[in-house]
């Protein structure tokens, strides 16, 4: 099956060749492999929190726009090409101490800067209106070249995202985010410990 993303020529497959290693096997996939993406790491700290009571945070499922579908049974659909859509808001989203959390993940091969580019106009409006609300709005960005990630909260990201429309840069310096952001260290369980952070903030007289 081919999924297509708007606006563009070229289909994504979902069937991806499964690497062997030099016995034939097929790689250890468990947590403890360094080699994850951002997204497994994020995705791994949540399943964690969950299963220990702590909060319960999901990723929000892309949503997707049916093409075409073939029927080669009666009690059977298969779905022959999707499109992508463009989310219409953040990546991930849930409740955690009777807070609502709503936060989307980025990560950048840029060394000194975070590209605007990575956000859209709506997933701004919808962090504004989740702060306006009183919940917990923020981004965790990770630097691919250092593996550092960082916690910022978006209210950072307003600013630079507004300046840029009227003459100013088009990404945030990394400086910004050593010197106002907050690093979260690579852990095991949780993988990426965001919670902390937010304990930090938000909960430190509990």
């Amino acid at each position: 099956m081919d999924f297509r993303y708007p606006n563009r020529k070229s289909t994504v497959s979902i069937q991806r060749p499964v690497r062997q290693n030099s016995k034939g096997k097929q790689p250890d996939r468990s947590y403890a492999n360094r080699g994850m993406t951002f997204e497994e790491d994020i995705n791994h700290s949540n399943d964690y929190y969950l299963q220990t009571g702590k909060s319960v945070i999901h990723k929000k499922p892309t949503p997707v726009q049916i093409v075409s579908v073939d029927y080669p049974k009666r009690s059977a659909a298969v779905i022959k090409e999707a499109y992508f859509k463009q989310p219409s808001t953040t990546d991930y989203n849930g409740v955690y101490k009777g807070k609502y959390i709503d936060f989307e993940a980025k990560e950048t091969r840029n060394k000194t800067s975070f590209p605007l580019t990575n956000f859209h106009q709506h997933q701004i409006d919808h962090m504004k209106q989740v702060i306006g609300q009183e919940g917990i709005s923020f981004i965790l960005v990770r630097f691919k070249s250092t593996q550092e990630v960082y916690y910022l909260d978006s209210s950072h990201l307003f600013h630079f995202w507004d300046e840029q429309f009227t003459g100013g840069r088009k990404s945030i310096p990394k400086t910004y985010f050593e010197e106002n952001g907050h690093p979260i260290q690579l852990g095991l369980n949780p993988r990426i410990d965001y919670l902390k952070i937010i304990d930090q903030l938000f909960f430190l007289d509990d």
